[in-house]
């Protein structure tokens, strides 16, 4: 399996890129020698980068008093969940034992630590730890700014004490840059944030010896990040945490960096297309880097020297994005939870951070939750902005988004025909081209199936990102884009919209030509809305094949068929009908196998088994139309 990882990431650079990694290993032997030892990095002056926050939640509502102190109290009690696992719980008297930054809680094994310098770190393919999402989440140390507020609040000093013992613990337990908390910058610089954010609030109630530490391991940050930078493939998500946190760092440090400023600013462009859609073809993911520019802009407007205008232009169309999304079903792509300040579990992340940008800019639009931490620190929109409605298509993004009435009901469609994802090895897109999700009256009925695991999902991992488990057609059960990796792909379907016709019976027209060099054909889907309904059709140009449609049901619905009509249900209530060609439609749930059934997976880490319909038949030139209304309660 490594050879071959390394072969598909061979395939996927430029020779730019090679000769970037082969200097970067030559800094790995250097460092390997030289780096290591808190003795390196002395701590400097910490200065306020986020002063103005202590007023902020010291100014908290009700609701969000009550909602930090519920996550200051979890941790005080030694209880810590995160990516739908829940830790050990811990001894109040020793919350955060040194073993606790190696924990893989799902199989209780631990990962390397400071017996292990963290090159030798095999986080991508050693099978037998677990999932290293698991590890790497506690050591972000985003438990801390929660208990810095509740300090502030409750004056509770179990907090302080708390933030102290984690502090110390982190320090002893991973010296630099030794075990797996130091083996990738993202993390390195979302810990960073971390305790930015933390000393902000309450850093002088923190003893000397603490400050002194948490100068330290920001001194290592910032020498770390610059060095090892996620670049040219890897230059994702990845890359705007390592410059924010490094920007961060610097404004800590008393001195801006211009060379981690000037950066960031170059991929807000990149990331955050200009219709508002993330480049990495999720909405969760372009919601977190987001919220790491967010966070920047905030720190550089209260240093004086504020990001220029277009930063928050691409800002202000990320969350005129989200406010199109359906609710509660506003993920395709990947989505691993990634946070940059959280109280633990939330129900509408993406939401809350376009609520955030609202806040910030001062701009109307939808309010987050009455208990959000983040309208904390950037406000809440000043005015509520009106619900869009109609037709909308994010051309860049790829995305149509239609939100109207059918039958009485509320409905909210995605179609996708955006690129598979970003850079050349696409990491966290799915093969989705033409799929379509749906919702009725606020709640998801066509899902996309979500990410379920990344480094030990296996073959399931591969499942939930191919075609067949997605809204669409496929062809011999085969992805469109062809599945190279964890986070590769070897082909990379490309899709393009054709036509878009407004108007009350719209109609959207999409191609991709994923299954053009395999089979001959390029596979294009019309969605139509007419009087009674939206009807889709599925043409292969190019020649007839037997080909299978597939619509993932949400999780707890149920599917009845009658001849060639499913109707779909919630309990004893019928939510939709689906009019397939003929009867040659199967319905099942689970499986032990991927493709069995349906399975969806609502956050990372867990999956259920769902409904999922695959209609089987021969596609050719002609098309295929199946029909989809929406049933009115008065029908019943």
């Amino acid at each position: 399996m490594r050879i071959g990882w390394y072969i598909n990431r061979l395939r996927s650079m430029e020779p730019a890129e090679v000769l970037h990694r082969l200097g970067e290993q030559r800094r790995r032997i250097a460092s390997r020698r030289r780096d290591n030892g808190w003795q390196r990095y002395a701590s400097p002056e910490l200065h306020p980068v986020l002063g103005r926050w202590r007023d902020a939640v010291l100014a908290a509502t009700a609701a969000q008093r009550q909602a930090i102190a519920a996550a200051a109290q979890n941790t005080l009690a030694g209880r810590f969940s995160a990516l739908g696992r829940t830790w050990p719980q811990r001894d109040s008297d020793l919350l955060f034992p040194p073993e606790l930054w190696c924990l893989d809680p799902v199989i209780g094994k631990a990962w390397p630590g400071p017996e292990s310098h963290t090159f030798d770190v095999d986080f991508r393919h050693r099978g037998d730890r677990g999932d290293v999402k698991y590890v790497w989440e506690i050591n972000r140390l985003q438990q801390l700014p929660p208990l810095a507020a509740h300090l502030l609040l409750a004056g509770d000093d179990r907090s302080r004490i708390a933030i102290e013992a984690a502090i110390d613990s982190w320090h002893c337990a991973n010296p630099p840059f030794w075990g797996v908390g130091w083996a990738s910058g993202i993390e390195v610089a979302l810990r960073a944030i971390s305790l930015i954010v933390t000393m902000d609030l309450i850093g002088e109630r923190l003893g000397v010896a603490i400050r002194q530490q948490v100068g330290e391991i920001l001194a290592a940050s910032a020498y770390w990040l610059p060095r090892f930078p996620s670049r040219f493939s890897s230059a994702n998500n990845h890359l705007v945490a390592e410059l924010a946190g490094h920007y961060l760092i610097s404004l800590a440090f008393g001195a801006e960096s211009a060379a981690a400023r000037n950066d960031l600013l170059a991929e807000v462009d990149k990331q955050i297309l200009a219709d508002g859609a993330g480049a990495e073809q999720t909405p969760t993911y372009a919601a977190f880097t987001a919220e790491l520019i967010l966070l920047c802009a905030a720190a550089a407007q209260q240093a004086g020297t504020p990001f220029p205008a277009p930063v928050e232009a691409r800002l202000a169309a990320f969350a005129n994005f989200v406010d199109w999304l359906p609710p509660k079903a506003a993920g395709f792509g990947d989505d691993d939870e990634g946070r940059v300040l959280t109280l633990g579990d939330e129900q509408d992340y993406v939401r809350s951070v376009a609520a955030a940008i609202h806040g910030f800019l001062r701009t109307p639009g939808s309010a987050a939750e009455p208990d959000d931490f983040r309208a904390l620190f950037y406000g809440a929109p000043p005015a509520p902005a009106p619900v869009p409605y109609g037709l909308q298509t994010f051309t860049q993004g790829g995305l149509s988004v239609w939100r109207g009435e059918m039958n009485g009901r509320s409905i909210d469609l995605t179609f996708d025909h955006g690129p598979l994802g970003y850079l050349s090895i696409a990491a966290h897109g799915h093969a989705d081209a033409l799929s379509l999700t749906l919702c009725i009256d606020g709640e998801p009925v066509l899902v996309d199936p979500g990410t379920w695991l990344y480094g030990s999902g296996g073959v399931w991992r591969d499942w939930f990102r191919s075609t067949p488990a997605h809204n669409t057609l496929n062809i011999e059960g085969k992805s469109q884009s062809i599945i190279a990796g964890t986070f590769n792909w070897s082909h990379k379907a490309v899709a393009a919209l054709v036509k878009s016709e407004p108007g009350a019976h719209w109609r959207l027209c999409a191609r991709h030509d994923g299954y053009r060099s395999r089979f001959g054909v390029v596979h294009q889907r019309t969605v139509t809305r007419q009087a009674d309904g939206i009807l889709v059709t599925d043409q292969l140009l190019g020649g007839g094949r037997v080909a299978e449609v597939v619509f993932q049901l949400a999780a707890g619905l149920s599917a009845n068929r009658d001849g060639n009509t499913v109707t779909v249900l919630r309990g004893d209530e019928p939510l939709m009908a689906i009019r397939f060609p003929d009867a040659a439609v199967d319905i099942r749930a689970g499986g032990d196998l991927p493709g069995q059934g349906g399975w969806v997976s609502p956050r990372f880490g867990t999956r259920q088994p769902a409904e999922r319909l695959a209609w089987r038949g021969e596609v050719g030139v002609d098309g295929t139309n199946i029909h989809l209304a929406a049933i009115s309660r008065s029908q019943r």
